[in-house]
């Protein structure tokens, strides 16, 4: 019989799917590198496809906050992504070549964050250099990315349909949980969760806040956020909420970060 060759430690031997194993490990906290951060992610069809007039204010107002306030940018993709993925998806093309795709948009757009928000130390960062964050803060800077998860070729096979489920909702909240962020906050074009899309049934109702479980088992046809990152906060370590707040409105950011109660949030 052939030995394997091993090296000392506590996993030794362990095929790392082995459930007692996993569940030796539950319940610890993990570091927490950026726990002063607020992730703010701009959403690319809800905010940066209105061009000018929306998006200048709010660039005005998170330049602002970002003196007194620890922040993160990340942008969304938009009309584009649903133009490119129109396009892949007529053509047949796989799922992680979508998310490759899908991706290219929310880079553009944290391009043009980064230049808008240059005066107030605006500075665009790759997906790669999350862990340069704590040390960009430390020296007044403004840090933009994009939201699209780097599993690109990778993507997960969605449950239902081709198009990727991580998105750039889900690449905020990830990044929110890997610094372990103190928020997250989704900027939208209404003012939080509705029972139905607001735009198509102006009787919806506003959920001032719900938990992660109760939402999924609401089963909605449409949501505001993407599904994944309420799933994803049933299992976080760091973030254990998410806010969504309308960025269309001058100053609601400022409130939420001051402690105010706009918008949803949605607990784990």
């Amino acid at each position: 019989m052939v030995h394997r060759h091993d090296m000392e430690s506590k996993l030794k031997g362990e095929s790392l799917v082995r459930k007692g194993l996993l569940a030796r490990y539950e319940g610890r906290h993990p570091l927490r590198i950026a726990p002063e951060l607020n992730i703010v992610k701009i959403g690319g069809h809800g905010i940066i496809d209105y061009g000018a007039p929306v998006v200048k204010p709010l660039s005005e107002e998170i330049g602002r906050l970002s003196a007194t306030n620890q922040m993160l940018v990340i942008t969304g993709g938009g009309v584009r992504v649903r133009h490119i993925l129109d396009i892949g998806l007529d053509l047949d093309m796989p799922t992680g070549v979508l998310a490759e795709l899908a991706g290219k948009i929310s880079e553009q757009n944290a391009i043009m964050m980064a230049v808008l928000l240059s005066q107030y130390n605006g500075m665009r960062i790759h997906t790669a250099d999350l862990l340069e964050v704590p040390y960009l803060l430390k020296m007044g800077l403004l840090p933009v990315t994009h939201g699209t998860p780097p599993y690109g070729l990778y993507e997960y096979p969605p449950e239902v349909g081709m198009i990727p489920p991580h998105r750039t909702d889900t690449g905020a909240f990830l990044a929110a949980e890997v610094l372990g962020a103190k928020n997250c906050f989704l900027l939208k074009n209404v003012d939080g969760l509705f029972t139905e899309n607001p735009f198509e049934n102006p009787g919806a109702e506003l959920i001032p806040e719900i938990t992660a479980g109760e939402l999924l088992a609401m089963d909605m046809e449409d949501m505001v956020l993407e599904n994944k990152v309420v799933e994803l906060l049933l299992h976080a370590r760091s973030v254990h909420e998410v806010h969504i707040i309308n960025g269309h409105v001058p100053g609601t950011l400022s409130r939420a970060l001051a402690g105010e109660k706009v918008g949803t949030v949605i607990r784990a």
